[in-house]
């Protein structure tokens, strides 16, 4: 099986493929016709070497993913069309800042997307979990005991709102292109050419995938936070976003330790993850796939090599689902 360097995930309409020096994005335009675009992009481990050691590394690649998503998602718009677009425009606090410290205003919208992000996923992750588990303290008198509930609510909630989000219909088709960047990855891993009819025959359930990560972040959680103490609400919170980088460098080592083994112990370790892809992920179209590849190609700077497949040709875009 290959070894692949590609990742990528779902946009407005279309594909984002992230390879070790380029970024690319193709998006199934209103009109049928796919617009890709490609730049070039490095990590900051390359400028900065410490940013590269285990452990660092994960904490570095989870805040730079939170950074390419939200600007691909951005970008998409801007492929798709005015309407997606009018979606992604600065507000007048956005305008202000980036006229105030003489940044570009993109950046600005970009910055403040994921540090809402940031805010939100501890609000719901972190603040909610420990406030709830705080009504247990009569039944539970252990901290190891107590932590270990406030992990299993944790995971309650997360599996709550993935499931909630998964039931809508613009994110459903987001989870198509999810499963075309998947097959695509698939496809190529397995040495086989990259085009519509081979890639259609490949499972949306990828091991390297965000969702598991997401899933093994979660349990590393719950034993890290299980050998710390149970005091007043606001330390555990404080102690817990303190503790995220190196929660979130232990699950990239994980991901990173099993995208490389095809033993059983890594098949027991990432089944979870897998099955939790089996929300976040759901079966393309042709047309869809033709999208991802096209992307993957991009990524990989073999634009020459995209071909139009024949099951894309009749492709006519539907209005019944447009994107979110």
């Amino acid at each position: 099986m290959k070894k692949c360097n590609i990742g990528g995930q779902a946009v407005i309409e279309g594909v984002m493929m992230k390879s070790p020096d380029k970024i690319a994005i193709a998006v199934r335009r209103s009109d049928g016709t796919i617009q890709v675009d490609a730049k070039s992009s490095k990590p900051l481990k390359e400028k900065y070497p410490i940013l590269g050691w285990p452990i660092v590394r994960g904490a570095v690649a989870f805040i730079e993913s939170m950074v390419t998503g939200v600007s691909s998602l951005m970008t998409s718009a801007e492929l798709y069309g005015d309407e997606a677009e009018e979606e992604y425009q600065p507000s007048k606090f956005e305008k202000f800042l980036a006229d105030k410290f003489g940044k570009n205003v993109e950046n600005v919208m970009i910055t403040t997307s994921v540090i809402l992000a940031i805010l939100f996923a501890t609000l719901l992750f972190i603040v909610l979990p420990t406030f709830i588990t705080n009504f247990l303290k009569g039944w539970i008198s252990s901290s190891v005991g107590m932590n270990l509930a406030e992990g299993l609510v944790r995971l309650l909630i997360f599996l709550i709102y993935i499931i909630s989000i998964s039931q809508i219909k613009d994110i459903r088709r987001v989870f198509e292109y999810h499963g075309a960047e998947h097959k695509t990855i698939h496809c190529y891993e397995h040495g086989e050419e990259l085009v519509v009819e081979n890639a259609r025959k490949y499972t949306t359930l990828h091991p390297r995938c965000g969702t598991a990560f997401l899933l093994i972040v979660m349990v590393v959680s719950i034993i890290l936070f299980s050998f710390l103490g149970w005091g007043n609400m606001a330390m555990r919170v404080v102690i817990r976003i303190l503790l995220m980088p190196l929660v979130a460098g232990l699950s990239y080592e994980i991901i990173r330790w099993a995208g490389k083994s095809q033993s059983k112990l890594v098949n027991i370790v990432m089944f979870p993850g897998l099955m939790l892809q089996k929300l976040t992920t759901k079966e393309p179209d042709d047309a869809q796939l033709e999208v991802a590849i096209q992307a993957f190609l991009a990524a990989m700077d073999q634009e020459e090599d995209i071909i139009d497949c024949d099951c894309c040709k009749s492709f006519e875009p539907s209005t019944e689902n447009p994107p979110s």
